[in-house]
């Protein structure tokens, strides 16, 4: 379900760039909203949102390196290289989560998952081909790659800072209440210094539309399922959703927007979703 959703926010956030208010703001107002509807549903459950004071420091740091850095990474490294070479770069978050896993548990993935995992990223690879080897031609080519990959990084340590928080006892959606609000006072007041004079908000209905599409599902939703999904199997499998995401994200490109696939991409997405049900199927590291 996660990947489902996540992969039709490829497109509904085209609606939140065609807009003048900055992206920054749109992403302050995204978690913002995210972060009152999990406050209700955590007071629906009978959840209590009340947090020890010595791990404040760790919500502050997962909304700002989750919510915010990783969001404003990704948004700021497609300004300079093409969404596809960003797909790319996040499907090395698999690769990044076993090395973590490997780093704080000492459980090491197994090389036919890790052989399989890079199957798949070759095939997500092979999809985006055309836009990737153009890269080059783009001014500022690096920085885009630095960026993607600081967004790989901080979404990486980012679910690792909210698995620990949920191992310390903490209820997920206060978890995430708490760490997706952060984010958003950090997003908006950053967003108010750079762009002091933009408009902060649009009322046209697609925009509004798109900000609770992406507020409600694709951060509340999304994310409780796959830290849930994490938890009981683990950060490294758990990943391969970052690289399902493309292939899914194509499908509903192709229906809305006229998307055509060339052979080098279909042979690339067979070999993704091959790759994929191999890693699945894959004894990898275990869950910590």
């Amino acid at each position: 379900m996660p990947v489902l959703i996540w992969a039709s926010t490829w497109h509904v956030i085209l609606y939140q760039i065609d807009s003048a208010v900055p992206a920054l703001i749109s992403l302050a107002w995204r978690f913002a909203l995210a972060a009152v509807l999990l406050v209700g549903l955590a007071w629906r459950q009978g959840l209590s949102l009340r947090v020890p004071l010595a791990l404040q420091g760790w919500l502050v740091a997962t909304g700002l390196v989750h919510y915010a850095g990783d969001y404003w990474s990704i948004y700021e490294a497609e300004r300079h290289i093409p969404t596809g070479l960003v797909a790319v770069l996040f499907c090395l978050a698999v690769f990044f989560n076993a090395i973590g896993v490997w780093l704080l548990h000492g459980q090491r993935a197994s090389p036919r998952f890790l052989l399989a995992a890079s199957g798949a990223l070759v095939g997500v690879a092979l999809v985006f081909w055309p836009e990737i080897a153009a890269t080059g031609a783009r001014p500022n080519a690096w920085l885009g790659l630095g960026l993607g990959l600081t967004g790989v990084v901080t979404s990486t340590v980012g679910s690792f800072f909210t698995l620990h928080l949920m191992a310390r006892g903490l209820p997920l959606l206060s978890v995430l209440a708490w760490s997706m609000g952060y984010g958003a006072l950090w997003l908006l007041g950053l967003g108010l210094w750079l762009h002091p004079s933009a408009p902060l908000l649009d009322l046209r209905p697609s925009y509004v539309a798109s900000l609770v599409y992406l507020s409600a599902c694709g951060s509340v939703m999304a994310f409780a399922l796959y830290f849930r999904m994490a938890e009981r199997i683990g950060p490294t499998k758990a990943s391969l959703t970052s690289m399902a995401i493309p292939v899914i994200s194509l499908s509903i490109s192709a229906t809305l927007e006229g998307w055509q696939a060339t052979p080098l991409a279909v042979a690339g997405l067979g070999l993704c979703l091959v790759s994929l049900g191999v890693a699945t199927r894959s004894q990898s590291a275990a869950r910590p």
